[in-house]
């Protein structure tokens, strides 16, 4: 018991009782900007065929969106301990051997080979191996 001669314990558990009974009141007083929920009402979807000719996609719809191309000369499997040891200087080792084509990725997609080349001091690449259109269009979705 404290020097008042009340119980610790038994405050408390007015403290309880009291946030208790004035949450109770506040939940079932209506708030007064609480907007009143209807149902959502809507119409039908109607089913639409695309159009097609000759049983392919129009790709009208998608010739101007942009895409990423990279070029790859290789991969390598480090361990997270060599990367870090890696500096200026440094010389990563290639699976590929010098001469081989590049790997022509469209958002990270193979959809050709080629070699590189300089175009007005910049590089470049010759495609030496193109995959069909419609196989592209597959491989990209």
């Amino acid at each position: 018991m404290s020097d008042t001669g009340v119980d610790p314990n038994e405050a408390l558990a007015d403290e309880w009782a009291a946030a208790l009974e004035q949450q109770e009141t506040q939940e079932v007083a209506p708030k007064k900007n609480q907007a009143k929920a209807a149902s959502a009402k809507f119409q039908e979807l109607e089913n639409e065929v695309l159009s097609e000719s000759d049983g392919e996609v129009s790709l009208d719809s998608i010739l101007d969106v942009p895409v990423i191309i990279s070029m790859e000369i290789g991969r390598t499997h480090i361990p997270i301990r060599n990367l870090l040891q890696l500096n200026q200087g440094s010389v990563v080792e290639l699976d590929r051997l010098a001469g081989e084509p590049m790997d022509v990725l469209v958002n990270g997609t193979l959809i050709a080979q080629g070699e590189v080349v300089v175009v007005n001091e910049k590089f470049g690449i010759r495609l030496t191996d193109v995959i069909s259109p419609s196989d592209r269009i597959k491989r990209l979705r």
